[in-house]
Formats: structure tokens, sequence, C-alpha cells
């Protein structure tokens, strides 16, 4: 993160762009674990009525998902506008 700057707008995109992925790295993970468990994840994990095993597992493999989601939308925005940022045709 040392030295680096965007501008608002970018940083707006990055933030929109991540929100969008977490969004949707989320419905899917929750249905895949449907399909391999049978049931729905723990909303609460934190709840005492949720085995602590799925509450763990759920746990990891949600900010797994979530995290590597986001960091692949973002990078993928930013290269895409750092392609964008010729100032016309190659010649």
């Amino acid at each position: 993160m040392a030295g680096k700057k965007g501008s608002s707008g970018s940083k707006a995109i990055n933030a929109l762009v991540g929100a969008a992925a977490a969004f949707v790295a989320r419905k899917v993970l929750s249905y895949v674990w449907k399909t391999v468990t049978g049931k729905q994840p723990p909303e609460h994990p934190e709840d005492p009525q949720v085995a602590l095993r799925e509450a763990v597992i759920w746990g990891i493999v949600l900010g797994a998902g979530v995290s590597t989601a986001r960091m692949l939308a973002t990078r993928m925005t930013a290269g895409r506008r750092k392609a964008g940022d010729s100032d016309g045709p190659p010649v």
C-alpha cells in the first residue's frame, strides 16, 4: 500500500466492484454449501446453537472466498483502467 495513490473516482469504483464481488461470492458459496451439506449455511455462526465445527468451517470458507473475489475483481478493474489509459490506438 505504500506510495499508492488513486483518484476518488477510482476508489469509488473499486469499492463498488469489491462490494458486488463480495455479494456474488457469498451467494455462490451459500449455494455450494447447500449443495454439499444439504442444509443452509449458518446465518449467525456466533449463535451457540450452531455447532462449533460448522461455524468455524463456514467462517473460513466465507472469509477466504469473499476476500479472494474482492481482490480478483479489484485487480481486474485496475488492469482494465490501466489498459484504457493510452492516448489512442497503437501505431
